[in-house]
């Protein structure tokens, strides 16, 4: 019997938005990384009272960040102002001290041993890790906010017949790499994945290049992984050779909360599985723990079939959507068998 669409409800209305919402949110980590510095800039002209020293463009930043945070700064920028300070790596916001995972994880295997203060301060990204999943890479990685706008260019490329759709390799290989790289900061005695992880590499580069007017060898390492994404397969880096990635996915294996295909809301129109950029399945119920909860696939859905749901593990494949033709068929071929009984 052919379920109508009332037969399940209609995914909440908001679900449909978080794409947009993600985006600003990327769009604002993006615009922090940025902001930072000018910040740090601004401090040292103020702690240095050298106003009249500055030069004109020197001038410009001081008036301007003078200006952007005067509700925050108030009467003593220098000081202040550092309830802000740091990057995607490890910062201070309002006093609140976040680290990613992956620098406290570099840290043990660097010096051996917990630096418990330290650890604390990557609790909070973890908790989140554990009930949303990837979502760091999602919602937060400053990287994803240029890799997203590679991944246009790379359709754009694709449409007029330029690019293939790319390999596909060992989505485990990233572990390897996040083994490797443990090892050798192990072995070392530093912390490698700030060399190769890309939310770092962004951020330092950003800061090299406002504050020191120059870049460094970060921004070829960086320039490389588009290049990868763009000739090798679709967001190569995130999905098979990201430290950062394999740990959050390690981490979120379990997570709570999940994107759900509601069958009886489904025609089976593969829209979801073409926007997905980490190549996952919705469609089949296939998210995995490389779902980032990005939400693309909710907001493409012309069914709303796809929504949150709270649970340990994915749905098993439900079979064709209701809505579909292959689903319509089954039914038919289904109902002229039982009358030729």
């Amino acid at each position: 019997m052919e379920h109508p669409p009332s037969s399940a409800p209609a995914a909440f209305f908001f679900w449909r938005h978080l794409n947009l919402l993600r985006w600003l949110v990327l769009s604002l980590v993006f615009a922090m990384l940025i902001l930072l510095p000018y910040v740090s800039l601004y401090q040292n002209y103020v702690a240095g009272h050298a106003y009249d020293l500055l030069t004109p463009h020197e001038r410009q930043i001081y008036d301007a960040m003078e200006w952007i945070t005067a509700p925050i700064a108030k009467s003593d920028p220098a000081k202040n102002l550092n309830a802000i300070k740091g990057n995607t790596w490890s910062g201070t916001l309002f006093g609140l001290a976040l680290s990613d995972p992956l620098a406290v994880v570099g840290q043990i295997a660097a010096q051996m041993k917990i630096y418990w203060p330290f650890l604390l301060t990557a609790l909070i990204p973890i908790g989140l890790t554990v009930l949303f999943g990837r979502f760091y890479c999602g919602w937060i990685c400053p990287a994803t906010f240029l890799y997203e706008i590679n991944d246009t260019v790379r359709n754009a490329l694709r449409r007029l017949g330029l690019l293939s759709s790319g390999k596909r390799w060992d989505l485990r290989l990233k572990y390897l790499v996040l083994a490797v790289g443990v090892g050798l900061s192990t072995v070392l005695g530093t912390v490698v994945f700030s060399a190769i992880y890309p939310p770092v590499i962004v951020g330092r580069e950003i800061q090299y290049w406002i504050t020191d007017n120059g870049m460094g060898v970060g921004l070829t390492f960086f320039l490389i992984t588009l290049l990868f994404d763009l000739l090798v397969t679709r967001r190569g880096f995130c999905r098979y050779l990201c430290p950062g990635g394999a740990l959050y996915s390690l981490l979120g294996r379990y997570r709570l909360f999940r994107i759900q295909r509601q069958v009886a809301r489904c025609n089976d129109c593969t829209l979801c599985d073409k926007v997905c950029q980490f190549a996952l399945q919705p469609m089949r119920d296939g998210f995995g723990q490389e779902c980032n909860n990005c939400t693309a696939c909710i907001a493409v859905c012309p069914t709303q079939a796809l929504t949150f749901h709270v649970q340990l593990a994915d749905q098993p494949y439900q079979g064709h959507g209701h809505l579909g033709a292959a689903y319509k068929r089954l039914q038919l071929h289904s109902a002229v068998k039982e009358e030729l009984r």
